[in-house]
Parts: C-alpha cells; sequence; structure tokens
C-alpha cells in the first residue's frame, strides 16, 4: 500500500507546530555545531573538518555526531 503525502494544509495547528519547532531546533544545533567546528583548531577535530560540515547537515544526527564525536576534549589546565 503506498502512502499518501500530506500537505501543510493537511496538518493540524499542533502538528504544524511540531514540524516548525523541530526545524528550528534542527537549525539552531546545526549553527551551534558549524560555530563551535570553525572556531575549534583543527588539531581539537576528529577528522578533516570539511567533512564534519555536510554531516551535520544530516538532520539532528550530524550535529549531535559532532558534539559526541568529533570534538577532542582539551588537555585539562592546570
Amino acid at each position: 500500500m503506498a502512502r499518501q503525502r500530506r500537505r501543510w494544509q493537511d496538518l493540524s495547528d499542533s502538528q504544524r507546530r511540531m514540524v516548525v519547532v523541530g526545524a528550528v531546533v534542527q537549525i539552531g544545533l546545526e549553527m551551534v555545531a558549524l560555530r563551535d567546528l570553525r572556531r575549534r583548531p583543527a588539531d581539537q577535530v576528529r577528522g578533516p573538518k570539511w567533512v564534519w560540515v555536510p554531516a551535520m547537515s544530516v538532520n539532528f544526527v550530524g550535529p549531535i555526531a559532532y558534539f559526541l564525536v568529533g570534538r577532542r576534549r582539551s588537555p585539562a589546565a592546570g
């Protein structure tokens, strides 16, 4: 059975709100991750920086993966 795509007009107000909230969170998370990547020295990033840029555009997974895996911990100041 083929599923029909729902149009924006077909969504309820609460569904529309959830789509907008999800989009805002996704864009915000991606912007914060890209800002961190830009400011972080290359030796503190796992893998090439240019690889992380397109990876961050993969929904919520890309920015979260960058924060969990892509950043190296700074040496403890002491």
